[in-house]
């Protein structure tokens, strides 16, 4: 997979106090960066990719008619194409290879902001796990079978599925698997709906493939490229996989689960509009959640004090607000950084990720991680079998809402496989493991649709309310965090028993959710 730099992807969120309104101004306007300005640096980047080629620009207008169409008429005079217009959040997805477009449209009336969203020209045509899927072979599935029948269990390879456990997601089944009028939608690389322990609960209806900006809801448009798009299989099975005697179960194995695809099928990267057109789709569509095991690419962190990058923050989270309205609880890792995302300076290595990186120190507090660190979004960090922080996650007092296993290779559980990863279903009818906050996501994504299931009218703030009252939280490590074993402090938990750096308001728990 293209997407798996420390953190990336998939997993990981800082929520900010923030206001809930569709502008930028919610932000702050400053950032810091060393070597260079990232103002600096990603303008000559951005210019010297126009010069090469097409790119994609993300343009935000005042949200009335009048406005947006005469801007619409600007991004043609500027030598720009308009690809998709979302105009009851005012953001226009574009093409242009103009090296001016950027400053030229900018500048138009009615524009509030507006930038390219990406510093490498369209090709012809991040997620947030760490390390590569394992995949489960036929020896290991024979052994886990045994004992999962020798439990009692009603699924074969249940007995490997502690982090089930380790929430009281296998006792809530039996109360409340979750209702059919709940979906979650799955943005991310794609979802294999033929697969077996997905299919009883797909929803091809609430399912597209967002890539470019514009959904195609086209039979099997959904579905990732190839097998080793495993991504998006493995989350929506964390999810919803059918306790149907088959293969695994889900944390809510009774809830609906939509695939929505976002990642390039070039570089399997994913850009801005893509997520625009994901977030959009969702709320149009009548899903309740939507689970975020990624980080919008370029930028793993993206600077206010940089036109373009501020573009992205205000497009995106105009286009999760507007999901939020309609009903949408959004959730996503925090990701795989270890980053402390309450700190006063970080360094990010990895931006941009589609052309040649540029090692920066950012303040999380300004240059955000989105969607993750977007205001109303649940933020959250992973654990491993012992319940302590996973190695790679990413945490911060603040930041962090809530926690959820996510699988640490250093924390080993009494299962048949003893392997700390979590398993879950993967394209093509086979399963494997995979560790990373883009596991802990759908896990509270899970936890998240049974709360919905119990309490139908719940609001997006309630239900976030509701995630962050039923949690278990540990409290802070009683001795110093050293998660791989090393002799090395590897990261300070801030705060108390009630919130806290590493878990924020406590490990999600789908027992008390059903009861």
């Amino acid at each position: 997979m293209a997407h798996l730099p420390s953190r990336r992807r998939l997993a990981l969120a800082v929520p900010v106090v923030l206001s809930l309104t569709a502008a930028v101004g919610f932000l702050p306007t400053a950032a810091t960066a060393t070597p260079a300005s990232p103002s600096v640096s990603a303008a000559v980047s951005t210019a010297e990719a126009a010069e090469a080629g097409t790119l994609a620009y993300v343009v935000n207008t005042k949200v009335d008619h009048r406005t947006i169409a005469s801007v619409k008429k600007a991004v043609a005079a500027a030598g720009g194409t308009l690809v998709a217009s979302y105009d009851r959040i005012g953001v226009l997805v574009v093409h242009s290879a103009n090296p001016d477009f950027g400053p030229r449209i900018r500048a138009v009336r009615g524009v509030q902001s507006a930038g390219a969203t990406r510093t490498a020209p369209l090709s012809a045509a991040g997620t947030t796990d760490e390390g590569a899927v394992q995949v489960l072979s036929k020896a290991e599935a024979a052994k886990i079978e045994k004992a999962s029948d020798a439990a009692g269990q009603s699924e074969p390879l249940e007995a490997d599925q502690w982090d089930l456990r380790a929430i009281g997601a296998d006792r809530a089944a039996g109360i409340n698997p979750g209702s059919k009028r709940v979906t979650v939608a799955v943005i991310d690389t794609g979802v294999d709906d033929t697969h077996p322990d997905l299919a009883p609960n797909f929803s091809a209806s609430q399912s597209a493939n967002c890539v470019g900006g514009v959904a195609d809801t086209s039979e099997g448009a959904w579905r990732p490229y190839t097998a080793d798009d495993y991504h998006g299989t493995h989350v929506a099975g964390e999810i919803a996989a059918a306790r149907n005697g088959i293969g695994v179960a889900g944390v809510a194995p009774g809830v609906k689960v939509a695939g929505i695809k976002v990642s390039d099928p070039k570089d399997g990267l994913f850009y801005p509009e893509n997520v625009v057109c994901a977030f959009v789709f969702a709320a149009d569509h009548g899903v309740e959640i939507t689970n975020n095991s990624y980080y919008v690419d370029p930028w793993l962190y993206n600077c206010m004090d940089d036109p373009d990058q501020r573009a992205i923050v205000d497009a995106v989270n105009r286009a999760q607000l507007y999901a939020q309205r309609k009903g949408t609880l959004n959730v996503a890792s925090a990701g795989n950084s270890n980053h402390d995302l309450d700190a006063d300076a970080l360094e990010d290595s990895s931006s941009p990720d589609d052309s040649t990186p540029v090692t920066r120190t950012v303040d999380p507090h300004e240059c955000f991680d989105v969607p993750t660190q977007l205001p109303g979004v649940v933020t959250v960090s992973a654990t491993g079998v012992k319940g302590t922080k996973s190695y790679y996650s990413s945490y911060g007092l603040g930041a962090v809402d809530v926690a959820a296993p996510g699988g640490d290779k250093y924390q080993i559980p009494e299962t048949p496989s003893a392997n700390g990863r979590i398993l879950s279903t993967l394209p093509n009818n086979t399963y494997g493991f995979l560790q990373g906050t883009s596991m802990a996501s759908p896990h509270v994504a899970g936890v998240a649709a049974l709360l919905k299931s119990t309490h139908p009218f719940a609001s997006p703030a309630q239900l976030q309310a509701l995630l962050k009252a039923q949690a278990d939280n540990p409290g802070c490590p009683a001795e110093p965090y050293d998660g791989n074993g090393d002799g090395v402090v590897d990261a300070t938990c801030v705060g108390g028993k009630r919130v806290n750096g590493f878990f924020g308001y406590g490990v999600v728990n789908a027992l008390r959710a059903v009861k």
